[in-house]
């Protein structure tokens, strides 16, 4: 398969956004979700949001999610964070995999998360896709059409300047969460589907 031709200011604009939750800290959580009793700090964890590569080697771009103890019903929760349930990347990196595979093939998606140096495997796209998610909204820039959480994070990142970390807070609001109420499913894309695209692009 021949490399997908991309737009340089597209790897530019999807590395900015997330180079700039590389260090972000969520810290916030109003109650239990379980029982809504009183919560307390517990620890805090570190989570990889997202692999970019540069100059040919990976970077992994890494949050810190705080965890509360319910006084109450004992169960442990996590801060508000921007990952969707049992996900281990965050998710900007899922709505671009799964913006893409709208428009194209998983092989093709996965080719083009690389030339964009987002490091995202074919199997995972596929996974994603097929998780169902709520449909995620994104717009088109220069032919290609990105998810509203990436343009978001950039353009707070364009605001806030090179090196420094987005809040906890302006990523949430970027990326559309607290999660649970974005993690609704709907229908999901049938197997042969999504391997009979992959079919027809190779």
């Amino acid at each position: 398969m021949k490399q997908p031709r991309i737009p340089p200011i597209i790897p530019d604009i999807i590395q900015t956004a997330l180079s700039a939750c590389d260090g972000t800290v969520f810290d916030r959580r109003e109650a239990c979700p379980s029982c809504g009793g009183e919560l307390s700090g517990y620890d805090r964890k570190k989570k990889q949001f997202a692999i970019l590569m540069e100059d040919d080697k990976k970077r992994p771009i890494n949050v810190f999610v705080k965890r509360f103890f319910c006084r109450t019903c004992r169960a442990v929760w996590f801060a508000d964070e921007p990952f969707y349930p049992d996900t281990r990347i965050g998710s900007p990196v899922v709505d671009l995999c799964v913006t893409l595979a709208t428009t194209m093939p998983f092989t093709r998606a996965a080719a083009y998360l690389s030339q964009m140096g987002v490091i995202v495997d074919r199997g995972s796209v596929r996974n994603y896709v097929r998780r169902g998610f709520l449909d995620i909204p994104g717009a088109d820039m220069f032919g290609i059409r990105l998810p509203l959480s990436i343009i978001s994070l950039f353009e707070i990142a364009a605001r806030t300047g090179e090196g420094i970390p987005v809040t906890g807070a302006e990523a949430l609001a970027a990326c559309g969460f607290p999660s649970a109420r974005r993690a609704a499913p709907h229908r999901p894309v049938p197997e042969e589907e999504g391997d009979q695209r992959d079919k027809e692009d190779n």
